[in-house]
């Protein structure tokens, strides 16, 4: 654990605004900006909680590493990780490694994530020190307290999620007091998080109320559906439901009628939307496009979904796919089934804007050429949802916001918790719950009736894969429901080619549905639903400890 500073600055100034818990902080300048002046007006106060909520997100720029939870690659490349999707890569990648049986304490993936939260917490630490003494109104500083308490919350949440007990931090340390931490048990993190949350909510507007020049910042529903993700992962599922039910009955958000333009800039802030991170292009950017567009249209083609995700969506008559089924058509992968998928995934022979997406592993031509190497797709599967299919700008320019909680998750997450409390089930709770989010416009499938809870809970846990797929929170959810060890522990395969002469196989033994075969993971139930404490941090500071198995 390193040193994290007592003082603040202006984000855009100060790249490493507030020291972190990793290897010794690169000095920056402390006289710039002294406490009693800068804490000296609500401008500058706006200034220090926009500097909270950004933390150490990178923008209008690639980003190599995860920076934040909320950054594309701090929470949309932990699907990697999961049986939605698969790092181009390759199984050397650190995201494959959280679930492939070799994950260690010096893998840099999760040496970012610990580095970059403790960096946000202590801005937020700072900030909660300071805001009272800025001359502004009450209600303002207790508005601003509230957003930076939910961010510090957040960070915690996460942390407790991947690595259990963690560090509890919550006000300025000394270099002395920072390097002879220990860690918190996991409980008492989760409690404070709860806590947080809860007491936030009611200095915070709600979703209808936030002004549009304010978008982006933290409303009540917000500050709720984190509460209830706490309550979930805490197995409070009555708690939950209260939570959840709360932002249902507010009526500020709906489920948006367009489900693959609501990931575009032209739905970017749909209500839908309860959190997102913002950004604008050519300002404030990201460089998702660079990373996720296909070869064939000058992207990086990271994001490769594996066939055991397009296998989960259904025919659009609700019966689960079978490749038995005659319906099935190996040249459309999307032909008569639920519209999600064609809304979510790219595939052999399909249209990206006016580009044709060649994938077939026979090509010659084609950039995007399975088995071809390079920045091609390792599974025959590209991904369209939140591309722009028609941008015609810089890659690394895209104003795509990352959506952290939408109102599909509230409505689904507020179903497993009246499942999972014992509740009674009927249908006016499916109707209002699972069977809203699949009847929007454009997706239009059949209602579930089933009633039974053991029946519904698998019927569940597909739709919250399928409708949140790509959003980061595959992972959580296999790690929290203890499944990974059972879905984390087998091959994967990526796209059927039944006319193939050049295929890859495992073992040289054909696939019976002539799928590419793409990697095998190995989840290790005794290591694996904890993160290793990373090993730069313990050399600092021995008293952190390492989890077991580790």
């Amino acid at each position: 654990m390193k040193r994290i500073l007592n003082s603040i600055y202006p984000l855009f100034l100060i790249a490493s605004l507030f020291g972190s818990c990793a290897k010794e902080l690169e000095k920056s300048p402390l006289d710039q900006f002294a406490s009693e002046t800068f804490w000296a007006s609500e401008g500058n106060a706006l200034l220090a909680l926009n500097g909270v909520y950004r933390g150490n997100i990178l923008v209008n720029a690639p980003e190599y590493n995860p920076t934040d939870w909320w950054s594309y690659n701090g929470l949309l490349f932990l699907e990697f990780a999961t049986d939605n999707a698969y790092d181009r890569r390759g199984d050397n990648a650190a995201t494959h490694k959280l679930t492939n049986g070799t994950n260690t304490a010096t893998n840099a993936f999760i040496t970012h994530y610990w580095e970059r939260s403790y960096q946000k917490i202590a801005r937020a630490n700072d900030f909660l020190e300071n805001i009272g003494n800025v001359p502004m109104d009450a209600g303002k500083i207790a508005r601003f307290s509230a957003e930076a308490r939910v961010i510090r919350a957040c960070q915690y949440f996460y942390l407790a999620q991947y690595w259990g007990d963690v560090p509890l931090v919550t006000a300025p340390l000394t270099p002395e007091e920072a390097n002879i931490l220990t860690r918190t048990p996991k409980a008492d993190v989760m409690q404070f998080v709860i806590d947080e949350l809860t007491g936030s909510v009611d200095a915070l507007p709600r979703h209808a109320a936030l002004p549009s020049a304010e978008t982006g910042r933290i409303t009540q529903q917000a500050a709720l559906a984190f509460l209830g993700r706490a309550q979930l992962a805490e197995l409070q599922y009555a708690e939950a439901a209260t939570t959840y039910k709360r932002i249902i009955d507010y009526g500020d958000n709906q489920i948006d009628p367009d489900y693959e333009a609501l990931f575009l800039v032209s739905h970017k802030n749909s209500n839908e939307h309860i959190f997102s991170t913002q950004y604008v292009e050519n300002d404030a950017s990201n460089a998702m496009f660079q990373h996720f567009f296909p070869a064939v249209k000058g992207g990086w083609h990271i994001f490769c979904p594996l066939g055991s995700l397009v296998e989960a969506y259904s025919f659009e008559d609700g019966t689960p796919f079978s490749y038995e089924d005659p319906r099935y058509d190996p040249n459309d992968i999307a032909a008569h089934r639920d519209p999600r998928l064609k809304a979510s995934i790219l595939f052999n022979g399909d249209t990206f804007g006016t580009t044709r997406y060649i994938t077939h592993p026979d090509s010659t031509t084609s950039p995007d050429q399975l088995g071809a190497g390079k920045q091609t797709t390792q599974t025959g599967y590209g991904i369209r949802k939140m591309m722009q299919a028609d941008f015609s700008g810089q890659l690394a320019n895209s104003g795509t916001n990352i959506p952290i909680i939408r109102y599909a998750e509230v409505l689904l997450s507020y179903l497993e918790a009246k499942l999972e409390a014992g509740d009674p089930i009927d249908q006016a709770l499916l109707d209002a719950t699972i069977n809203e989010v699949r009847s929007r416009a454009s997706v239009n499938m059949p209602p579930i009736t089933v009633t039974n809870a053991e029946q519904l809970r698998p019927i569940l846990r597909n739709e919250r894969r399928i409708e949140l797929a790509f959003e980061g929170i595959r992972y959580w959810d296999l790690l929290r429901w203890k499944t990974a060890e059972t879905i984390l522990n087998a091959d994967f395969y990526g796209a059927p080619y039944p006319t193939a002469t050049r295929m890859r196989k495992k073992d040289n033994e054909d696939d019976p549905y002539h799928r590419w075969y793409v990697t095998t993971r190995r989840f290790r139930p005794a290591t694996d639903y904890r993160w290793p404490v990373p090993q730069a941090e313990r050399n600092i500071n021995p008293n952190l400890g390492q989890n077991e198995g580790y």
